[in-house]
């Protein structure tokens, strides 16, 4: 029995990768900046910048190399989802020899003060539906007798407690962090390109945006498990969170890049205003203009980079 089991697990193992240097064999050992969206739009505006392209399939999806600005770059749609997001950024790594990861992509505005087609590069990246669903008493929601306060960085939604999460690297054991933050260097060059970077206000003649949007450096970006269009909730996330904008991925991400020690940085521009509109969510009005204006950005900044 216990040499059975055994085979299991070394057959598994191998099936994730773990064992053999086949399975984990680089595929390009040239420096590299992985740059990751989540879904079409958001790698069609950035494959339009991309020279000297070449496709390869790894695990069945499509990774799309050349050069941007003059830097080795490689381009991976993950998919939507923390999941696919996670398993994508590991993927790059183990499979590739990553110096950074860029994220690309739209996103859900927040903060009232911004608007529709503003590009945001958080600090730092959260996730408030890693969480605990309390107990409803006839005294309100109650935690389990196990959660202690500090396991709690904000107020909770309702039953929904949101929690810490646990992480470490090969330089620091594992820990709790409310957040994963982008990395200083790359957020400096972010800063640099911010003020001189023109961004689109029109995706064709008849749609145009009510002013001209802005890049913001700095701040908190939350990702969740689901699609935010819900007025209330958002409003929970600026208030408890004082986030600026929300995703389905880039938090998952900088939790795989810390993990690894991996330079990291997300760029999400603003396709809608997750619940917070008048009349309708945005999103197919304006995905593919938020698309193109994050993608310019990450062009801008790729051209700060140093050179490899």
């Amino acid at each position: 029995m216990f040499s059975t089991r055994v085979i299991h697990i070394v057959v598994l193992l191998g099936c994730l990768g773990l064992t053999g240097p086949a399975m984990a064999q680089k595929l390009d050992e040239r420096p590299l900046t992985a740059v990751m969206t989540a879904f079409a739009p958001e790698k069609t505006a950035m494959v339009a910048l991309l020279k000297d392209r070449k496709s390869l399939s790894v695990n069945g999806s499509e990774i799309v190399t050349g050069t941007l600005e003059g830097h080795r770059v490689l381009l991976a749609e993950s998919g939507i989802s923390m999941v696919n997001a996670s398993l994508t950024a590991q993927l790059l790594i183990d499979r590739f020899k990553v110096r950074r990861i860029v994220f690309s992509g739209i996103a859900g505005g927040i903060d009232p003060s911004l608007h529709v087609g503003d590009v945001v590069v958080p600090e730092e990246w959260a996730q408030p539906m890693e969480s605990v669903l309390m107990r409803e008493t006839p005294e309100g929601p109650k935690a389990p007798g196990w959660m202690a306060p500090e396991l709690v960085p904000v107020a909770p939604y309702g039953v929904m407690a949101p929690t810490v999460v646990s992480a470490g690297n090969a330089k620091s054991p594992p820990s709790y962090h409310k957040s994963f933050a982008a990395d200083p260097a790359l957020l400096d060059i972010a800063r640099k390109v911010a003020g001189a970077t023109a961004l689109k206000s029109c995706s064709d003649p008849q749609r145009c945006l009510d002013q001209k949007p802005k890049i913001l450096v700095g701040g908190v970006g939350v990702s969740t498990m689901s699609f935010v269009d819900n007025a209330k909730f958002r409003d929970y996330l600026f208030e408890a969170w004082h986030a600026r904008a929300t995703d389905m991925e880039t938090a998952a991400v900088a939790q795989v890049a810390y993990i690894n020690g991996v330079p990291f940085i997300g760029f999400r521009s603003l396709s809608d205003l997750a619940g917070g509109e008048t009349d309708t969510n945005k999103m197919d009005a304006f995905m593919a203009l938020a698309a193109e204006n994050a993608a310019e950005v990450v062009k801008a900044f790729v051209a700060e980079l140093p050179k490899q």
